[in-house]
């Protein structure tokens, strides 16, 4: 059964699912309530394409360790997805494979069970453009699936036909990925494969490490954009830079870190970057193979925090990025905050977000420019604070000078004249008095 679309286009008819929520104890120390984590997953679920019937949920004192949920709920569950004829039921905690296992026989073959890091891998195969991206979630997928292997290939082996992990879409969500790999590969030959992409993205983490290093050499200071997924990054990264990243109101629009040049209002030039989305949540297999992404993160100068403060747990979002900075080493990297999307606040919530603001917090819009004055502003502050302005005129003979401004400090200009090498920029404040006989006018550090 088909779904026409615009301009005559034929796609699939999405996928249909039940969505199963479990509490488990007491729901304290819980980022998200039961109800939003399941508003969360139906968001991801409309994101990988698959349309939500119903929901089922459950309160338990402890994890059935057979079937995750008990006996009593799963036969409520087969009933229903009869009734609805869905053929997903997505689990919003990790299944591990025995669970996997014995609720697919009891629910039939005509039921794919996914649980959330399934559906938030599926989401990144879609989503991912470049070939690093394409190895990192191929990689993923492979570790998430070898432990679920013999079920993995009955799903497998509805897929008609291969494709890389971007395309994939006759196979349905849970199953898009690596088409290189053949239908029926054991164990082994997985293994090997997974070697072979660890070798590659290795290849990819030191490619990145001496782009790095060379940015160090040339003083370049690195800004990145994080926050939840969704928050707002690639628009305000638009927005600053004048480009045109592909931006849509779903989670993980953007997998593929995008990295552009941004001029501060004092002249300073910087490398901003824009990076993948966080979640509650994330898949430990994505965190492992989206190492080299991540630690573009953690080599950063300034981290901005991105947080969209119209969201109702923009706290709780707040708090689940800040954890997985800590997680990757991150955690002690300046971090200016940013509260986006101010535009869809009313009047009184706006005043009530400013009275609780923090000091050093920014209200932003990306969408139409409110607060980036004040952003860009701030980010100059931030990386420069250590540094003073300088314009001098150094001798020829003082070559080590030269390469002490070019190694410690930011060169704005450099120009040779008949007297010696005119320089102005900004260097680390400890290191002014070696400049102070060259000045051509003294500057207050910012």
């Amino acid at each position: 059964m088909t779904t026409p679309q615009k301009d005559n286009i034929v796609q699939p008819a999405p996928e249909t699912a039940i969505m199963v929520g479990v509490q488990v104890g007491s729901a304290s120390g819980q980022f998200l309530s039961l109800e939003d984590s399941l508003t969360e997953l139906e968001l991801l679920a409309d994101t990988a394409g698959i349309e939500v019937l119903a929901t089922l949920t459950q309160n338990l004192d402890s994890i059935n360790p057979r079937t995750f949920i008990g006996s009593g709920k799963v036969e409520e569950l087969k009933l229903l997805a009869e009734e609805l004829g869905v053929g997903v039921v997505l689990f919003d905690e990790d299944l591990s494979p025995r669970h996997q296992r014995e609720l697919e026989e009891l629910l039939g073959d005509n039921l794919k069970v996914i649980d959330r890091s399934a559906l938030i891998l599926d989401i990144f195969s879609q989503h991912a453009r470049t070939s690093e991206g394409m190895l990192q979630v191929e990689l993923a997928q492979l570790e998430y699936r070898l432990p679920r292997l013999t079920r993995a290939w009955t799903h497998l082996a509805r897929q008609a036909g291969g494709g890389g992990g971007r395309t994939g879409s006759t196979g349905g969500v849970g199953l898009r990925g690596p088409g290189e790999t053949q239908l029926e590969v054991d164990r082994r030959e997985i293994k090997t494969r997974i070697a072979r992409l660890r070798e590659e993205l290795e290849k990819v983490r030191e490619h990145r490490l001496r782009h790095r290093e060379h940015r160090r050499k040339t003083n370049v200071s690195v800004v990145a954009l994080v926050g939840y997924t969704n928050a707002g990054k690639s628009t305000l990264l638009n927005t600053l830079t004048n480009t045109d990243i592909y931006v849509a109101d779903q989670l993980f629009a953007t997998l593929d870190p995008t990295t552009r040049q941004l001029e501060l209002p004092s002249g300073q030039t910087v490398v901003l970057t824009d990076t993948v989305g966080f979640i509650q949540k994330l898949p430990t297999q994505l965190t492992a193979a989206f190492r080299a992404t991540l630690e573009e993160i953690a080599e950063a100068d300034l981290l901005v925090h991105i947080v969209d403060i119209s969201h109702q747990n923009a706290a709780q979002q707040k708090k689940t990025v800040l954890e997985t900075l800590m997680e990757i080493g991150a955690g002690e990297i300046p971090i200016i905050t940013a509260y986006n999307k101010v535009d869809l606040l009313t009047q009184e919530e706006l005043e009530r977000v400013r009275a609780n603001l923090e000091s050093q917090a920014l209200l932003i819009s990306a969408k139409n420019g409110s607060g980036l004055g004040a952003l860009l502003d701030t980010i100059g502050r931030e990386l420069f604070a250590a540094y003073a302005e300088m314009d001098v005129l150094l001798p020829y003979d003082q070559g080590q000078l030269v390469s002490v401004f070019h190694e410690k400090g930011h060169v704005q200009k450099l120009e040779h004249t008949d007297k010696g090498i005119h320089i102005s920029g900004y260097i680390p404040k400890e290191l002014q008095t070696q400049f102070a006989p060259y000045l051509r006018k003294a500057h207050k550090a910012k």
